[in-house]
């Protein structure tokens, strides 16, 4: 009911003299936005997210249009009331025999401008491949996996700070309205997306890499917001993008007929001594290899977190739930730190 009333005012608000602008426009966009609106409602009527808010005017903007509201030849694509079709440089081409249902135009704060065609495609699996692996994600090296690989950090935010920061001053010493502030904005949002580009680039391809060479992939759930909290690490975690990574493993996994398991966000995989099981009462950020009190094996901390990790994801796999290790044994001292092997 809520979009029908919308849909109605619509309707007799382009009728009026003051807004006749809206007749310029396919009225495709601005029905898919009442139907977008309409299901921020729901969402937040029934718990799942915030209350809508009004939409920044200078911030990224969307126009959705349905199959009514643009011709598509195979080659080109036309929108409602263009002329000559869109000048697109196309990442990739369009699967063969897919008729686009959707197309989204969508403009960023760098004026970058993005089509986004939506179409039915029937994904294969990928051939079964006999490899577990568990993940242990860090800050120094961005993935360690329990078979002792190390994917780096790029740290692609650290690297643009400085321009950032300088692009960023300049822009708050412009007057405010004019032309010049303008340019200066259009500066850090370019920065900004340099610095979103390659960090998605790189979680992309590596996690494409991931889920090709395992059949299954064990992760931690990680609870990314809480950590955060924590003023120290909160650039450096948020520089990382664990979240964007996990969701495109998850995702992934999904389409190639691979499984991702998630294990639970209290298991001790880093304290665990992965050969005999004892429990360390408590393990420092700072000790990076360490030797079992126990059994006196020397372990490194993130790949002895990996091989925990894959251990946990395969009982959850296997038994169905989650898997929560018991207390830790009382410590009468600190683990014993250990040198670091050389090569």
């Amino acid at each position: 009911m809520y979009y029908e009333h919308l849909s109605q005012s619509l309707t007799a608000l382009k009728k009026q003299e003051d807004h006749a602008w809206l007749n310029e426009v396919s009225s495709v966009p601005l029905q898919q936005t009442l139907r977008h609106l309409d299901r921020a409602f729901l969402n937040f009527f029934e718990g799942r997210a915030q209350y809508p808010t009004f939409k920044k005017k200078h911030g990224p903007q969307a126009a959705t249009y349905a199959s009514s509201a643009f011709k598509w030849d195979g080659t080109n694509l036309t929108l409602a009331k263009m002329d000559t079709p869109l000048d697109i440089h196309w990442s990739r081409p369009l699967p063969t025999g897919c008729k686009p249902t959707t197309v989204t135009v969508t403009k960023d704060c760098a004026d970058r401008y993005f089509a986004s065609i939506l179409v039915e495609e029937e994904i294969t699996d990928l051939p079964v491949v006999n490899k577990q692996v568990g993940l242990d994600l860090g800050l120094k090296s961005m993935v360690i996996t329990s078979d002792g690989q190390t994917f780096g950090n790029p740290k692609f935010f650290a690297k643009d700070e400085k321009k950032l920061a300088k692009a960023q001053r300049r822009h708050a010493k412009k007057q405010k309205g004019s032309k010049n502030r303008a340019k200066a904005k259009l500066k850090v949002a370019r920065i900004h997306a340099r610095i979103a580009d390659r960090r998605r680039d790189y979680q992309h391809k590596l996690s494409t890499q991931i889920i090709r060479e395992n059949q299954v992939v064990c992760v931690e759930s990680l609870q990314v917001k809480n950590m955060v909290k924590n003023h120290k690490l909160a650039k450096a975690i948020s520089d990382v993008g664990w979240s964007e990574f996990v969701r495109q493993l998850e995702y992934k996994a999904e389409w190639y007929g691979r499984t991702l398991v998630k294990i639970d966000k209290f298991y001790p995989s880093s304290k665990r001594c992965f050969d005999c099981g004892h429990l360390l009462g408590s393990l420092s950020l700072d000790i990076r290899h360490w030797m079992c009190p126990e059994c006196g094996v020397q372990h490194d901390r993130d790949i002895n977190a990996a091989k925990n990790v894959l251990a946990a994801g395969q009982a959850v796999l296997a038994c169905g739930e989650a898997v929560r290790p018991g207390r830790a044994k009382a410590q009468s001292g600190k683990p014993q730190r250990s040198r670091k092997p050389s090569k």
